[in-house]
């Protein structure tokens, strides 16, 4: 990687792999690291500059392996460490970056940790989690009434009486951060991965590390006691002083969920971390006035601290953004669960493919997960005695339909992902959905995403100012000539004075934009 890529984070394009779902070599239904290996030509084509790769680690996996178990090994599902030392180098020489998932706020129940602090009220280890007496006349009642990230109870109850905090589920019980061998342990942690060729670590959860040792409840109008506490930040400093230890080549990219964009700005300070996800525009309804005040909103918070935006349209936590594009409510939020509401795929799949224009060529970088590029939707239609997630008994809702295993070639289900039969069921009709179909045809998905990307590197100017083209189309340049223009309104607009179309997400009609429908361009 030369010295002009040194800071690759602030518009690289970057695939979020979710491994069980990727590529099984080895049959047993699962995805792993050697069918990662075999389909990287894929994310070579395709033409990303980073893999961000979803927990690999030891994990029972209660929650698809975020709670983890050893943070300096591969579970045997999907491989070995040697395996992913070799994947990070045959990415390396594909010209791919590796990101690698760190889960800081909580650890597995089969950590050696939570064994020892388990085993003994005078382990050193007890320290190193919550663990707090009960309420009530017999210590029988919850220490706090604190709802869990996940819906349901915050607190579990050990053999000895006493209770331990989990904001998750019971076998993910939360790190004490106020303890010093706990920082100092993930730092070693972060030191084990950037020793290994590792060029960035995305921070699961990163605003939730700690806690208010007073244990208040929740309530309005007071500090929330475990939401972006202001003593996370200095976490994040002594992570950020790390990270530059090993040449400033290596980036910190947080899981923020934050609905105030300053407060959310304050975790990108120079002396922090270098990205976030930025979720504003994931929400955001198929809407002209909201999807530009979004785009404005970003581009102001990021600016204000010189931080790069990202843009993110879906991954493995939310629904796909075909079907959610494709239903009368477009937006997305934990609290709003969609399933089972009514989906035009067309209309979806139109849209999905115009949102790729608008998101691949805004200022930042952009981030797609897997099977985005293949026009995958939400497989709805998941026996609920099929699901996985612990969030469906914990919220009734499940995220598995949008972490079911990709297909890759043929005409029926396991579509090339697996020999034998995938962990998740994948619908009859991703038949025209699989990448041996789609690729060599222009008018695929695959193919659209591949262009875009190839365009994106090449074309867009670090400018950026918006074009008046009317209250219900988006359209902005980049640079002195180039310009996207997305058609929101429901009859087909003249498109602006250009030399040439560059790419469009659907066919045009002459010279006029349809509804639902994006295109690149070259202005006179």
């Amino acid at each position: 990687m030369s010295d002009k890529d040194s800071q690759w984070w602030r518009d690289a394009v970057i695939y979020q792999v979710y491994p069980r779902s990727y590529a099984d070599a080895n049959g047993d239904g699962v995805g792993d690291i050697a069918g990662i290996r075999a389909r990287l030509g894929h994310l070579r084509d395709l033409g990303v500059d980073a893999i961000w790769m979803s927990p690999w680690y030891p994990s029972p996996m209660a929650d698809a392996g975020y709670d983890v178990a050893d943070f300096r090994d591969i579970d045997p599902v999907f491989g070995s460490l040697a395996e992913a030392e070799a994947l990070i180098e045959e990415a390396h020489a594909a010209g791919i970056r590796m990101i690698v998932d760190i889960v800081p706020n909580h650890i597995s129940s089969e950590h050696p940790w939570f064994k020892a602090a388990l085993k003994s009220k005078e382990a050193k280890e007890r320290d190193y989690f919550w663990f707090r007496p009960g309420r009530g006349e017999n210590g029988d009642e919850m220490p706090t009434d604190w709802r869990g990230e996940f819906g349901g109870t915050t607190w579990t109850r050990t053999p000895d009486g006493s209770w331990y905090l989990h904001l998750f589920t019971p076998e993910q019980p939360d790190l004490n951060w106020d303890h010093p061998d706990v920082r100092a342990e993930f730092e070693s942690i972060l030191r084990f991965w950037f020793d290994r060729g590792v060029d960035g670590i995305r921070i699961d959860s990163a605003a939730l590390l700690l806690k208010d040792p007073e244990l208040p409840e929740v309530l309005e109008d007071t500090p929330h006691p475990f939401h972006d506490l202001d003593g996370v930040h200095e976490v994040y400093r002594a992570w950020r002083r790390v990270s530059d230890s090993y040449g400033g080549d290596r980036a910190l990219i947080g899981e923020v969920w934050m609905p105030d964009i300053e407060r959310f700005a304050n975790y990108l300070r120079p002396d922090e971390l270098h990205a976030a996800f930025n979720f504003d525009l994931l929400g955001c309804a198929w809407d002209p006035e909201l999807m530009r005040e979004s785009v404005d909103r970003t581009l102001l918070a990021h600016k204000a601290i010189g931080a790069p935006a990202t843009w993110v349209l879906s991954n493995h936590d939310v629904t796909r953004h075909v079907t959610r594009y494709g239903r009368e409510n477009t937006t997305f939020s934990f609290e709003n669960n969609l399933d089972g509401t009514p989906v035009d795929l067309e209309l979806g799949t139109r849209r999905a493919r115009a949102a790729a224009l608008l998101s691949l060529s805004l200022p930042g970088a952009a981030y797609i997960y897997q099977g985005e590029e293949l026009g995958l939707w939400e497989n709805e239609n998941i026996p609920p005695e099929q699901f996985q997630d612990p969030m469906w008994g914990r919220r009734g809702h499940s995220r598995d339909g949008c972490r079911v295993p990709l297909p890759w070639t043929g005409d029926e289900a396991p579509f090339g992902f697996t020999t034998a039969t995938p962990w998740l069921p994948q619908p009859a009709e991703w038949k025209d959905r699989t990448a041996q179909a789609q690729t060599g045809d222009p008018n695929s998905m695959l193919e659209l995403y591949r262009s875009a990307i190839k365009l994106r590197h090449a074309s867009l100017g670090p400018e950026f100012s918006w074009l008046d083209l009317g209250s219900s189309v988006l359209a902005f340049c980049r640079g002195h000539d180039f310009a996207c223009v997305l058609n929101m309104s429901g009859a087909p607009i003249a498109l602006p004075p250009h030399r040439t179309v560059l790419l469009a997400s659907g066919p045009l009609d002459g010279d006029r934009l349809p509804p639902d429908t994006a295109v690149w361009m070259r202005l006179s």
